[in-house]
C-alpha cells in the first residue's frame, strides 16, 4: 500500500518546518505520510504509547485532558500547522521524557494530517539542533526537579502537621499514666503500713481471712463497675458517706468518691463488712478503699500504655515503617490509620461516621502512599468543613475494584474551579497553607501508580470524592 506524500513545497508551508534546509525538508518528505480521519473519530488517546508526531493540514481538532474521571476539552483549533501528539519524543529517555501521549486528540471535522514516527522524528531533531535541545532538556529536567521538590516539601509539611497531632495525642495518656503510678506508688505504701499493723498486733490476725475475702470481692466489683453519670455518683457517695459516718468511720466523705467509682454501694458493703467484729469494720473499710484504688490507678495505667501502644501502632500503619512498598494491604486499616493520625485534627466538632464493606477484599498496592492520598481527603475535607461537620468514608467492592468514598459537609467545591481542582500548583487555601499539589499527588498516586481512577461530586453542604483502586493494579495496565 502506498502512503500518500507531501511534496517539499508542501511541508514548507508549515511554519514549524518553514526555515529548515533543503536536506531537512527532505528527510521529512521522505519519512513522514499524510493520514486522514473522519470526523467525529479519534486521533490519539491520553495514556497511550506515544508512537506518531501530528502536523494539522485540514480540518478542526480539539485537545482534552482527562480530569476527576471526565474528558475536559483544553483547546480546539483549526490553525494549519498545530501540533500534537508525541511532542516529547525529542528528550533523551534516560532523563525521564514521557513516553505516553499526554492528552486526547478528537477530529471534530474531517481532517488532513502530515504525521511523522516519533521513534524516528525525536533523534533526528537532536540531531539537527543540539544546542536547543541542551537548553530544552534543562528546561525540563529544571521543571521535573521543581515539582519533585515541591511534592516532597507537601509530604514534609503533611508529616509535621502529623507529628505535632501524634505527639499531642501520645502526650495525654503517657501524662495520665505518670500521675497514676504516682498515685499507686502512695497506694502501694499505704498498704505495706497496713501489713506492718498486722505484724505489730494492732490488727487481730483473725480477722486476715476476711479482709483478703472481702479484697477479692472489692477487685471483682471494679471489673465490673458501671459508668455512672455524674448526678448518680453524687447521690451514690451521699449515700455511702452517710452509711460511713452512722458506724463512726471517719473520712467517709474523703472514702465514699473511691467506693462508689470501684462499683461499691451500701447494699455490697452492709453485706460484706458488717458481719466483722465491730472494731474490725473501719480498718476493713480501709482495706477495701485501699484495694479499689490501687485496683483503678492500674486500669488506668492499663488503659493509658494501651493507648500509647495503639497511637504507636496506627503510626507504624501509617508510615509502613519496615515493610515492602507494594504489598496485599487492608484498605480499611489504612484508613483507621489515617483517621488515628489526624484526630487531633478533627476535633470534637467533626463526627467521623464509618461505613465499611468487610466484604472487601485485600488489595495490592503501595501501602504508605495510599496513606498520603487518605491523608490528602480528610485533611481537605476537615478543612472545608470549618471544625464542624460530618466526615463519612464509605468502602465498596464494585466490578473488580475496591471503592472508597470519603464524603463531608463542608462548604463545596465551586463549579467554575471544579475542572481544575487536580492541577499542579492550584489551590484555593492562603498563602502559605497549602502548595496546591495535595490532589495533583492523590490523582498520580491512584492513577498513574495504581492504574484507578479519582472523581467529585460536589454541591453545597456535600463533597464526595470517590476512589477506585483495581484489586489487583498489576492486570490493571
Amino acid at each position: 500500500m502506498t502512503m500518500e506524500k507531501l511534496t517539499a513545497s508542501q511541508v514548507r508551508t508549515l511554519f514549524l518546518f518553514e526555515h529548515l534546509d533543503d536536506a531537512q525538508v527532505t528527510w521529512l518528505v521522505e519519512h513522514g505520510h499524510v493520514e486522514r480521519r473522519a470526523a467525529g473519530t479519534p486521533i490519539l488517546t491520553e495514556g497511550e504509547p506515544a508512537t506518531c508526531f501530528f502536523v494539522l493540514l485540514e480540518g478542526t481538532v480539539a485537545l482534552r485532558r482527562n480530569v476527576g474521571g471526565e474528558l475536559v476539552e483544553t483547546n480546539r483549533t483549526d490553525h494549519r500547522g498545530s501540533y500534537f501528539g508525541a511532542t516529547q519524543a525529542y528528550l533523551e529517555a534516560d532523563i525521564g521524557s514521557k513516553t505516553n501521549y499526554q492528552m486526547t486528540v478528537d477530529s471534530i471535522t474531517d481532517t488532513v494530517m502530515f504525521q511523522l514516527p516519533a521513534d524516528e522524528f525525536g533523534p533526528m531533531v537532536r540531531e539537527w539542533f543540539p544546542m536547543a535541545m541542551h537548553l530544552l532538556e534543562g528546561l525540563f529536567l529544571g521543571m521535573q526537579n521543581n515539582q519533585r521538590v515541591l511534592g516532597q516539601r507537601e509530604r514534609l509539611l503533611a508529616l509535621g502537621s502529623l507529628s505535632a497531632g501524634l505527639t499531642h495525642e501520645l502526650n495525654n495518656p503517657a501524662a495520665a499514666a505518670v500521675r497514676a503510678t504516682a498515685a499507686l506508688r502512695e497506694r502501694v505504701a499505704g498498704m505495706r503500713h497496713k501489713l506492718a499493723m498486722l505484724a505489730s498486733g494492732a490488727i487481730d490476725p483473725a480477722t486476715l481471712p476476711s479482709l483478703v475475702l472481702l479484697q477479692e470481692n472489692a477487685v471483682e466489683r471494679v471489673a465490673k463497675a458501671p459508668k455512672l453519670g455524674p448526678m448518680q455518683a453524687s447521690d451514690r457517695e451521699d449515700e455511702v458517706a452517710d452509711w460511713l459516718e452512722e458506724r463512726g468511720i471517719s473520712g467517709g466523705w474523703d472514702l465514699a468518691p473511691t467506693l462508689v467509682a470501684g462499683g461499691l454501694d451500701v447494699e455490697w458493703l452492709r453485706e460484706a463488712i458488717e458481719p466483722c467484729p465491730g472494731a474490725s469494720i473501719e480498718a476493713a473499710v480501709r482495706w477495701i478503699a485501699y484495694t479499689v484504688e490501687t485496683e483503678s490507678l492500674m486500669n488506668e495505667i492499663e488503659d493509658a500504655t494501651t493507648r500509647v501502644s495503639t497511637l504507636v501502632g496506627a503510626a507504624k500503619q501509617y508510615s509502613q515503617m519496615d515493610r515492602a512498598p507494594f504489598q496485599v494491604v487492608d484498605v480499611h486499616e489504612l484508613l483507621d490509620s489515617t483517621l488515628v493520625m489526624l484526630n487531633n485534627k478533627l476535633g470534637a466538632g467533626i463526627e467521623v461516621v464509618r461505613s465499611y464493606d468487610r466484604s472487601l477484599p485485600l488489595i495490592s498496592g503501595y501501602a504508605a502512599e495510599l496513606n498520603q492520598v487518605w491523608t490528602n481527603l480528610i485533611d481537605n475535607a476537615i478543612a472545608a468543613m470549618s471544625g464542624k461537620g460530618t466526615l463519612t468514608i464509605r468502602t465498596a467492592l464494585d466490578d473488580g475494584c475496591a471503592v472508597v468514598e470519603i464524603t463531608d459537609t463542608g462548604t463545596g467545591i465551586p463549579a467554575e474551579i471544579k475542572e481544575r481542582i487536580f492541577e499542579p500548583f492550584f489551590t484555593t487555601k492562603a498563602v502559605g497553607e497549602g502548595t496546591g499539589l495535595g490532589l495533583d499527588i492523590t490523582w498520580r498516586i491512584i492513577v498513574n501508580k495504581h492504574h484507578g481512577d479519582v472523581r467529585v461530586d460536589s454541591v453545597p453542604g456535600k463533597t464526595t470524592f470517590h476512589i477506585r483502586i483495581p484489586l489487583n493494579p498489576l492486570k490493571a495496565q
